[in-house]
């Protein structure tokens, strides 16, 4: 067992590490003020290979694996968690075009979506069907070659900017096995975006509701049979639980620098702040937990990769753990900035409202618990 990184797995993280110094931190608070979602700014990230992270080769992507991807989001989070969360959304739907379409889906969508050519949104909520996911009411009624799609679909990253959705919707029976995935494009007749809402964080990414308004949608857009869309939907989530824990991870670990650069150079009492030993110990502990979560991070993403039987179990631990940990010690980190940390233009509050949100999607939390308390106690 090792801890450490290869020199490829290395230079890979330094790689997206120096991206996000370069291309995301210096304009992040100025996105979010602004609601700017920065499509220019991805594609350069994809033409270094992040649009397709583990997209094989042959189609555009990278081929990596799922302990790569969460380094790559992570460094990307340390200079805007809410474009590294978004990044994992996109890579999330051509991953999963890529493990279940056929010959013809992955050759008519992932060479664009892993070029970010066009960008990718996944759409599982409904306004009803949160945690609740396999109580979705979205409706895909066959007509000949065709289905006619009626529903909505909430809390959308990227909607109304993306160009291909992965659409989880009922083609049969109640429950999760009349539930099919359908690649259904913007510009179908019938589809159309709610407003962009007004949020706590992630404000550099649109989240709007897709409404489906008798859309026709080809047969042939259809991922796999029908009848195993929530697996499908399941099996993208495994991956992007880990993905945005590790955006939670990125996004901590800068305002803990942040903070600890803060303290190096704040004098009170005639001294440096960063000499008192309470605020040591302070640091101390945000820094030990962070590492705590980071290998808990990479232990589900090995077992991702390596089809563990507890892979999903191990996934839903990280989630947890890990987005509870990057919270909490964001807060603590500005809490140690004190007045300065509640201003936007130092970039703390912005890191602290955005990770927030990590601890509800993919997944609360709370259904973290679940799934975890199920692999547990459920007979093997």
């Amino acid at each position: 067992m090792s801890f450490a990184l290869g020199d490829e797995q290395e230079a890979i993280r330094e790689m997206a590490r120096n991206f996000a110094a370069e291309h995301l931190a210096p304009y992040a608070v100025e996105w979010d003020r602004n609601k700017i979602f920065p499509l220019e700014t991805m594609r350069a990230a994809a033409a270094l290979g992040m649009g397709g992270i583990y997209v094989g080769e042959t189609l555009g992507g990278s081929g990596l694996s799922r302990l790569d991807a969460a380094l790559i989001i992570e460094a990307l989070a340390t200079g805007c968690p809410t474009i590294a969360a978004y990044i994992s959304i996109h890579n999330m739907v051509a991953g999963m075009i890529d493990r279940y379409g056929d010959e013809a889906q992955r050759h008519k969508y992932l060479p664009d979506l892993c070029s970010m050519a066009r960008f990718a949104s996944y759409c599982l909520t409904e306004p009803a069907a949160g945690s609740d996911a396999a109580a979705l009411r979205t409706k895909a009624v066959r007509d000949g070659d065709e289905y006619v799609v009626n529903g909505v679909k909430q809390f959308i990253s990227g909607a109304g900017e993306a160009e291909v959705y992965a659409v989880m919707v009922r083609t049969g029976e109640a429950g999760a096995r009349g539930i099919s995935t359908l690649i259904i494009e913007k510009d179908m007749p019938g589809v159309s975006f709610g407003a962009n809402e007004y949020k706590m964080g992630w404000n550099a990414q649109p989240t709007r509701q897709v409404i489906l308004e008798d859309v026709r949608v080809p047969v042939a857009n259809r991922l796999g049979p029908e009848g195993i869309g929530f697996k499908i939907a399941m099996a993208g989530l495994d991956g992007g639980r880990i993905n945005i824990a590790a955006a939670s991870l990125g996004g901590a670990q800068t305002a803990l620098d942040k903070a600890i650069a803060y303290l190096g150079e704040r004098r009170a009492f005639g001294q440096n702040i960063g000499q008192f030993q309470a605020l040591q110990f302070r640091v101390a502990d945000m820094a030990t937990e962070l590492e705590a979560a980071r290998l808990l991070l990479w232990r589900a993403a090995c077992a991702l990769d390596a089809k563990a039987p507890d892979a999903t179990k191990l996934c839903a631990m990280a989630k947890r753990f890990v987005t509870d940990v990057g919270f909490d010690v964001a807060n603590r980190a500005l809490q140690l900035l004190g007045g300065y940390g509640y201003l936007a233009d130092y970039g703390i509050e912005k890191i602290v409202r955005d990770l927030r949100v990590h601890q509800i999607l993919e997944g609360t939390n709370e259904i973290m618990r679940v799934i975890i308390a199920r692999g547990l106690l459920t007979p093997q």
